[in-house]
């Protein structure tokens, strides 16, 4: 059978940007993930899947890693134990491989993924240059992490997903992220868009940016590891994850909107990219999950 016209530059493309996401190992966790019977921690009907499979995720995380920047002790434990600008890729995979165990994967190998997590956290601790001690551990720092990244994630949904959910779906999506983030050591997640807002209020007084967050920010968003002709997509990335961020946030980076380019115009050319993403990515083998939702 001939090849439909512009079906391979889609698998091509579509299979570049798994293996930039999921790493080598990325088509052996697929099967794993999707292949392995058993109960989940989150049914089909969960809107945790409908959030986490979206292409609006490429946009929501990296506006997450912006937003999560400015929490001093945070971005110090990143900064000194991540290995983000020597293995950029890495990390998004490892971060990748984490939520697709959690969101998708068999209760058995969530549960292993979180406890692997754990452990590593448990290590990382040290001082930010101002003399303030950290640890990855800590329930305070990673409650942070977690609703910046829950917020930014719905965001992008919401902004660029291919289903935007309800008020109910919204509120029950941050009440599935709750669990992942209790197993990881949160004590009390939020658990609707009402907590979730008046938890991100209450770390305000806590949030500045520092250098090693600005630096991030410069990384992310001037420096990303790709080649040139891959440039011009990532900027429309950029730009959309940072028009994505809480003014007060942008603010704190030092992080200025395109002064020709207005809200709308951006906001169509994220559309465009996550409409490109979500095509491309649809050549992918259909997932194929045996087990029961637990």
């Amino acid at each position: 059978m001939s090849e439909r016209p512009g079906q391979g530059l889609r698998e091509r493309v579509g299979t570049s940007l798994f293996s930039h996401v999921a790493g080598p190992a990325g088509r052996q966790n697929r099967a794993r993930i999707h292949g392995t019977p058993g109960p989940r921690w989150f049914g089909p009907e969960r809107p945790i899947r409908t959030v986490h499979g979206d292409a609006s995720m490429f946009i929501g995380g990296l506006s997450a890693l912006l937003l999560q920047s400015l929490h001093p002790r945070a971005m110090a434990a990143v900064a000194a134990h991540s290995g983000f600008r020597g293995d950029p890729w890495g990390r998004l995979q490892r971060t990748s491989t984490f939520l697709a165990f959690t969101t998708y994967g068999t209760a058995e190998d969530a549960q292993r993924a979180v406890d692997h997590v754990r452990e590593v956290h448990e290590r990382i601790r040290g001082t930010t240059a101002s003399g303030e001690p950290y640890h990855a551990a800590d329930p305070h720092l990673l409650c942070w992490v977690h609703v910046a990244e829950v917020d930014s994630f719905l965001r992008a949904h919401q902004r660029f997903g291919a289903h935007p959910l309800d008020g109910a779906g919204c509120d029950a999506y941050v009440a599935d992220a709750a669990r992942v983030a209790r197993a990881l050591g949160v004590p009390d997640p939020p658990r609707d868009r009402a907590a979730l807002a008046a938890r991100l209020a209450a770390y305000r007084p806590e949030l500045r940016a520092t250098p090693e967050a600005r630096d991030a920010a410069h990384f992310i968003l001037r420096e990303p590891p790709l080649p040139w002709v891959a440039r011009g997509p990532y900027a429309v990335l950029a730009s959309n994850a940072v028009r994505l961020l809480p003014p007060w946030a942008r603010s704190l980076l030092g992080l200025r909107a395109v002064p020709y380019l207005s809200d709308d115009l951006v906001r169509l050319s994220g559309r465009a990219l996550t409409g490109t993403v979500r095509w491309a990515m649809g050549s992918l083998p259909p997932r194929e999950e045996p087990g029961g939702a637990g």
